[in-house]
């Protein structure tokens, strides 16, 4: 079982006998041996044929490795079935998200313009010889000033987003 075993890991990771045996510092004829039964390797050996195989020694030792069939195209191909509805719902599921943030910003807009049209400017009238008011006055005039010139472009951005990344069908 050893040797059709470690025989069936060898190829399956694409190394020829002569790799294998420079990688476990041994003669070509030591693992054709041990692919015949011929011979056994031992404890230590196994230890590092595991290692290079990277292959549990129970495998190596254990029930028969199948070497790849033609049915393992199915079963690959079922693999890749899944998957690739896996990304389709994980493209949804981003799409949907971002569909909600946009929309959310489009209202976040709507909400601090509606609210600085009814306050109309009221730090206008403050009395700007106090050092913090005038501060506080300018924070708040530079915010409305920057958000009235900026908010516009993002909203008109934000519901072209929103349009483009509505549910088509």
């Amino acid at each position: 079982m050893l040797n059709e075993n470690m025989k069936a890991i060898r190829k399956s990771k694409g190394l020829s006998q002569q790799e294998l045996a420079i990688k476990l510092n041994v003669v070509r004829q030591t693992i054709s041996k041990w692919e015949q039964g011929l011979s056994v390797p031992d404890s230590d050996m196994l230890i590092a044929i595991s290692e290079v195989l990277e292959t549990p020694v129970s495998t190596l030792l254990g029930e028969k490795v199948i070497a790849a069939e033609a049915d393992d195209l199915k079963a690959i191909s079922a693999k890749l079935e899944v998957i690739n509805l896996q990304l389709a719902q994980r493209k949804t599921t981003r799409r949907r998200v971002l569909h909600g943030l946009l929309i959310s910003l489009c209202a976040v807009i709507a909400v601090v313009f509606a609210f600085l049209l009814m306050q109309k400017s009221l730090y206008l009238d403050w009395d700007y010889s106090d050092p913090e008011t005038a501060v506080l006055g300018v924070a708040f005039h530079s915010f409305e000033w920057l958000f009235v010139r900026v908010a516009p472009i993002i909203l008109v951005g934000a519901i072209a987003g929103v349009f483009l990344t509505r549910k088509k069908g």
